[in-house]
């Protein structure tokens, strides 16, 4: 996708996204709640044209891509918005406290050389998938969780009964040397990836 292309398709995006909040929105709320068949109105009201994948509007938001500036100054002092699935076709901006992930540094450091084959890393775009095959050649969910663990399916999207649709990027199945199963969502993130 070039530039302008992807530039295009973030400005529609945020023009809706901020459109289907600030039609729902009241002062000091913490949860607003919106169907996807909006985003087909508000495009429409707009003039936008749909992407072809309606749901990329909605996936994007939730893991590319931070929402627009305007909804993020509307968080409650401490919290910030994010998209969450409600129920079938539903969703949920909802204000929540920010969860920080970051390195422990009192734990020690784990080396893991790179096993990633040279020419896959030669044509190895720098996005999600990428990610992911680097994620697979090293064993990294292995190695990290002390558990055998094996790729079961790529981009999982299935529906949770009272949440709605949820989707990862791969699963992992693993056994412990006690030989309980464990499953392990993997949703990784590029840096490369627009933002908003």
């Amino acid at each position: 996708m070039n530039g302008n292309k992807l530039k295009n398709s973030k400005n529609r995006y945020v023009q809706i996204i901020e459109r289907i909040f600030f039609s729902r929105y009241k002062e000091g709320t913490e949860e607003v709640f919106f169907e996807r068949e909006e985003i087909v109105r508000i495009a429409g009201e707009l003039g936008i044209a749909l992407p072809k994948n309606l749901g990329d509007i909605i996936y994007s938001f939730r893991y590319r891509t931070s929402l627009p500036d305007s909804i993020k100054s509307t968080a409650p002092e401490g919290r910030v918005w994010l998209i969450r699935p409600a129920g079938r076709s539903r969703y949920c901006f909802a204000a929540v406290t920010p969860i920080v992930i970051a390195p422990n540094p009192a734990l020690a450091e784990t080396k893991i050389p790179d096993s990633t084959p040279g020419i896959v890393g030669m044509y190895a775009l720098s996005d999600e998938q990428a990610l992911l095959a680097i994620v697979r050649y090293n064993r990294l969910i292995d190695i990290l969780t002390g558990v055998a663990c094996y790729s079961l399916q790529n981009h999982l999207r299935t529906y949770v009964k009272g949440i709605g649709q949820v989707e990862t990027d791969e699963i992992y199945v693993g056994l412990n040397k006690r030989g309980a199963h464990h499953v392990f969502p993997v949703q990784p993130k590029a840096e490369t990836t627009c933002s908003a």
